[in-house]
């Protein structure tokens, strides 16, 4: 609106004119929930959210669940029924498009989105691998192991060659970080194919996405709406979930404290939030909810959509401080429930029963409740939403294709990146190992023992600085058992040589 406000409706009273009902950039950083049944018009308002951010500058980042919010990417039509909602809102029509780039985890219906297993975390793949306690703590293991030898894991060829040397060395890591049984390697094993089954091989990679990336303007100062194709995604609910809580994790990690700005950095919008939370661990729900409470020092906003307001966990819904509410239904007694929920989480309004307006609402209305300047919530007003200044529904795939040919990001990730990592330097590390006994082997006892004695006496390179790089785990185990060897196969050859030479000079 021009004011450091977005226009997000018009409330709907029995005494007099309504008033309009905007969000306050300046407080958009206090996150939000739309909420109501299927069909009452959340993907609407959320439409008509991140247009109004896209406008004031603020970059989107969106899940498009049902391909319905690609619209936002091409100017909408002055359809009676809209012209006819501006009217009532007392302002003009004028349809108009977001500056809009389209990702996808798959790379199918946008730019591909990696992140290295690194990034991810034990915690986060553990959750995503869906395992337990003990088979989470030997994954744990392995990152350790991984991190002091500075072996970078980067995808899931990385990550299974990692977990095959824990299971060949188990002895050795066992006894230094706790017992590694070959059980739970397979059975994390298992898991990994199961998950590259489900494409999240496309997943972890590089080039790994830089978030500044999802926070860009365009020349005319307005922000990107960055759109996540999410159709495929919701069919594997475990790898949405870790991905959007990964994606938070790095920005909280990555931006530095502003403080209240006068409008957020960044505002996500994650729809089917449920996906989010549904057989979450506790620790896992306490990592969401310290994200989402400290975030907004950051100057990002978090907005969550669902169908229902107790698909939220009360401790990360106290965090949402800006409310719209469509419409829901109380069939069934959780739906009831739902009602009285929704109704209680409002500042109530004297003017009408908020339970009983929640179930009443028609499609293109709902209840608003946005933080005044003083940071307190509204009193709950009945609203009739905006409607949207892009096409409402999905773009074609041709335009969604010609789109991406003109994005400022093309060409960026497209293709994948196989560096050095893990996997390949513990190959090397197998075939170096294996060139001590093949000279054993092939040249007998010379070949032995100088596989043996250049164990043993060999001078490692040097690294950066001239310091030898540290010998690991496995390299220490190798090396003990070698000098072992050498000094009981030098004794017998020492003894063999001495009674030769003692029996010539007898027989002298």
């Amino acid at each position: 609106m021009g004011d450091g406000t977005i226009l997000v409706g018009k409330s709907v009273r029995a005494d007099g004119p309504g008033k309009p009902e905007v969000l306050a950039l300046r407080l958009a950083n206090r996150h939000g929930l739309v909420a109501g049944a299927t069909g009452t018009g959340k993907t609407v308002t959320l439409q008509v959210l991140a247009e109004g951010f896209s406008n004031a500058g603020v970059p989107v980042f969106a899940a498009d669940i049902k391909g319905d919010l690609s619209g936002i990417a091409s100017a909408g039509q002055a359809k009676p029924a809209f012209v006819k909602r501006a009217e009532e809102l007392g302002v003009t029509y004028e349809p108009d498009r977001c500056p809009t780039v389209f990702w996808d985890l798959f790379g199918d219906q946008g730019h591909p989105i990696r992140c290295t297993v690194t990034e991810m975390g034990p915690l986060l793949l553990g959750r995503l691998l869906e395992l337990n306690d003990t088979q989470e703590g030997v994954l744990n293991i392995a990152f350790r192991v991984a991190d002091e030898n500075q072996w970078p894991v980067i995808d899931l060829k990385d990550l299974r060659a990692l977990l095959t040397f824990c299971s060949e060395n188990l002895k050795a890591i066992s006894g230094q970080y706790g017992n590694v049984s070959s059980a739970s390697v397979d059975a994390i094993q298992r898991q990994l194919l199961v998950l590259e089954n489900q494409g999240a091989d496309k997943f972890f990679g590089e080039p790994a996405l830089d978030l500044t990336d999802f926070m860009r303007t365009d020349r005319d100062g307005r922000g990107f709406v960055n759109i996540l194709a999410a159709d495929k995604l919701m069919q594997r609910p475990k790898l949405y979930a870790s991905f959007l809580l990964w994606m938070l994790s790095e920005l909280f990690e990555q931006l530095p404290e502003v403080g209240d700005l006068d409008k957020p950095k960044l505002v996500f919008f994650f729809d089917e939030a449920h996906l989010l939370f549904n057989d979450a661990p506790k620790s896992l729900l306490d990592a969401v909810e310290q994200v989402v409470r400290l975030i907004r020092s950051k100057g990002v906003g978090v907005y969550f959509v669902t169908q229902n307001p107790l698909d939220v966990p009360e401790t990360v819904l106290g965090q949402l401080g800006n409310r719209v509410q469509h419409a829901l239904r109380a069939f069934t007694p959780r739906d009831q429930r739902a009602v009285r929920a929704a109704a209680e989480t409002f500042r109530q309004n004297p003017a009408f029963d908020v339970a009983t307006a929640i179930t009443e609402l028609g499609v293109g209305e709902a209840l608003v409740s946005f933080l005044e300047p003083e940071g307190t919530p509204s009193l709950v007003e009945r609203a009739l939403i905006a409607p949207p200044q892009g096409r409402v529904g999905p773009l074609t795939p041709q335009e969604r294709a010609a789109l991406i040919a003109q994005s400022p990001l093309r060409g960026r990730y497209e293709s994948s990146v196989d560096n050095e990592s893990a996997y390949e330097m513990l190959a090397k590390r197998k075939n170096l190992d294996a060139a001590p006994e093949a000279a054993a082997s092939e040249g007998g006892l010379g070949g032995m023992l100088g596989g043996i004695f250049g164990t043993v006496f060999g001078t490692p390179a040097k690294g950066k600085g001239g310091r030898r790089p540290p010998q690991s785990l496995a390299e220490q185990v190798v090396s003990n058992a070698a000098r072992s060897m050498a000094r009981s196969v030098g004794r017998e050859v020492g003894n063999a040589i001495l009674r030769n030479v003692l029996g010539g000079l007898t027989k002298r």
